[in-house]
């Protein structure tokens, strides 16, 4: 989701110019200093049942996100997605433009000189955001038990698997704590040697 949504605002960000632009770059970043619980509190008020868009989607179309598993994915994207929003829009800035004009004198359209000329010059951009989303996400806590809960088999993510167990099995939480830390320093290993390779 967070790939979906936040290569295309990092281009818009990057390449246009509108009136708006840095409220809506403020807004994009601004979970970044928010507290994820108050990240929570507010997608709440626009994604609950009497929130600003909750109670349109839910008698307009029948959705309902707060404490769903659309709901984790909708929490963490939103506390995640800065993280690719940035290294994208910096891959874009630091881009030559000029490939993509050379692209267009050639005769190629707009979404073609984005997806064989533009992607491939920022794809180590693509790809470290993408990994630093992935990792902010997977410790996300707050704002999808705010959001979600922690409903077993439904919402409960790892963190707050952990949570549970240290109130339950210490060990437990001792396990899953360490198969986060290895899953998450192999990836991180992994697409680090990537990045570095010549």
């Amino acid at each position: 989701m967070s790939l979906v949504l936040g290569v295309p605002l990092a281009w818009m960000l990057a390449r246009t110019d509108f009136p708006g632009r840095r409220i809506v770059r403020a807004l994009v970043t601004v979970p970044l200093v928010l507290p994820p619980v108050v990240g929570g509190v507010a997608l709440l008020l626009v994604f609950g049942r009497r929130g600003l868009l909750g109670g349109w989607l839910d008698t307009t179309f029948g959705v309902s996100l707060p404490f769903t598993t659309t709901g984790v994915v909708v929490a963490e994207a939103f506390v995640a997605m800065p993280f690719l929003v940035i290294s994208v829009e910096g891959a874009l800035r630091g881009a030559d433009a000029r490939y993509e004009e050379a692209a267009a004198t050639l005769g190629a359209g707009r979404w073609t000189a984005f997806r064989r000329v533009t992607l491939p010059l920022i794809a180590p951009g693509v790809a470290a955001g993408g990994v630093l989303c992935w990792a902010r996400a997977l410790g996300e806590f707050g704002a999808t038990i705010t959001f979600a809960g922690n409903f077993p088999g439904r919402t409960q993510t790892m963190p707050l698997a952990v949570y549970l167990a240290l109130e339950q099995d210490v060990d437990a939480a001792i396990v899953l704590s360490l198969l986060l830390l290895v899953v998450s320093i192999v990836i991180l290993a992994a697409l680090r040697d990537r990045w570095v390779a010549p």
